[in-house]
């Protein structure tokens, strides 16, 4: 090879590792541009997302109301089987350890239910803790909700200590994990 055509090709590998390196620049921060944008799903360990939803008797929830208490928030719908079933087993477990500092939030997804199917629920299976109507998803969709019923263990401190997708959940499973964040000092 002449002197010519050793700087042509050390021009062309040159050229070629500028390409890589602007390509590689470009494809990272388009992608740190599109995660930070996006919102990601709660996840166990991090603090619990904010809600605020009406009760089916129009009273207003805030989930940040409840710091320094255990939470158990519950996305469900009156027509989902595994919801129906782990029902009684909730208002037993809320029922038991209310007094202790636990509070349970049903959200009700609305947006694929009816408000008078829920109120039969509630009526039919003597309900005492709040059912919250997501009328327009944006809680379902805050917490990333694709299956249902979804269930968020929140401790004192608002972070979500278990995340349960599916169910039904048992009864001595709920107390066991109740009573362990119930006991948690901060």
């Amino acid at each position: 090879m002449n002197f010519l055509q050793q700087q042509r090709a050390r021009l062309f590998y040159l050229f070629v590792l500028i390409l890589g390196l602007a390509w590689i620049w470009i494809s990272a921060s388009t992608s740190n541009m599109v995660s930070t944008r996006s919102i990601p799903a709660p996840q166990k360990d991090f603090l619990a997302p904010a809600i605020s939803l009406k009760s089916i008797t129009g009273e207003e929830y805030q989930l940040s109301n409840f710091r320094g208490k255990v939470i158990l928030v519950n996305f469900w719908a009156s027509w989902c089987p595994p919801c129906k079933a782990e029902m009684p087993a909730i208002e037993s477990i809320y029922r038991r350890y209310s007094d202790k500092g636990l509070v349970v939030l049903a959200v009700d997804s609305t947006i694929q239910d009816k408000a008078s199917d829920v109120a039969n629920f509630i009526k039919t299976n003597n309900l005492s803790f709040p059912v919250l109507m997501d009328l327009t998803g944006l809680a379902t969709k805050t917490y990333r909700i694709q299956s249902l019923p979804s269930t968020y263990f929140i401790d004192k401190q608002g972070i979500i200590r278990q995340i349960e997708l599916g169910g039904p959940m048992s009864e001595a499973y709920l107390e066991s994990t109740i009573n362990q964040l119930l006991e948690d000092k901060p």
